[in-house]
């Protein structure tokens, strides 16, 4: 049975696992401290420089719908995301698969080259790593909102003092 490694290795602390993983922690030690959400009604983001790049020209969201929204995105990743448009993507897709199973013919001629797949190939490579670099990103930067906003809240509260 393998053993699970506590220690972060340097090259594994960039990795997206943990990414995740210190995303999730955050939020859940938010979660934990924050006893009373709705003393975070009407609390502007804009007085925390870290979070204040959160608003949008749109969006006048206090301190509550944010750490509803990161709330949200926590169960995203432990759960993955369900939605009715995804829903209906892998049903279309499905339809497709079958009426092209079911009038595709059984000739195998192939009307791409070896050259076309390895620049496909390539192209999906990078692709990959330009948006798991994006997606570190991402938690990387809500990871500190969260850990901002748990700040905030024993602030708020008059506990700011006590532990980190």
């Amino acid at each position: 049975m393998m053993m699970m490694q506590l220690t972060e290795t340097p090259n594994q602390k960039n990795s997206l696992f943990n990414a995740m993983n210190r995303f999730i922690g955050a939020v859940n030690n938010m979660d934990q401290t924050v006893m009373v959400p709705s003393l975070l009604r009407d609390v502007p983001l804009e007085e925390d420089r870290e979070m204040s790049s959160l608003k949008s020209d749109e969006d006048e969201g206090d301190m509550y719908s944010y750490y509803q929204l990161l709330k949200s995105i926590r169960v995203d990743i432990e759960w993955g995301v369900r939605c009715a448009a995804a829903d209906e993507r892998r049903k279309e897709s499905m339809k497709f698969t079958r009426m092209n199973s079911s009038t595709s013919t059984s000739s195998s001629a192939s009307s791409s080259s070896s050259e076309e797949d390895y620049e496909e190939d390539e192209d999906l490579e990078k692709q990959f790593q330009y948006h798991l670099a994006g997606l570190q990103g991402v938690l990387s930067k809500l990871t500190l909102q969260a850990n901002s906003l748990t700040k905030r809240y024993k602030k708020e509260i008059g506990i700011g003092g006590w532990g980190q």
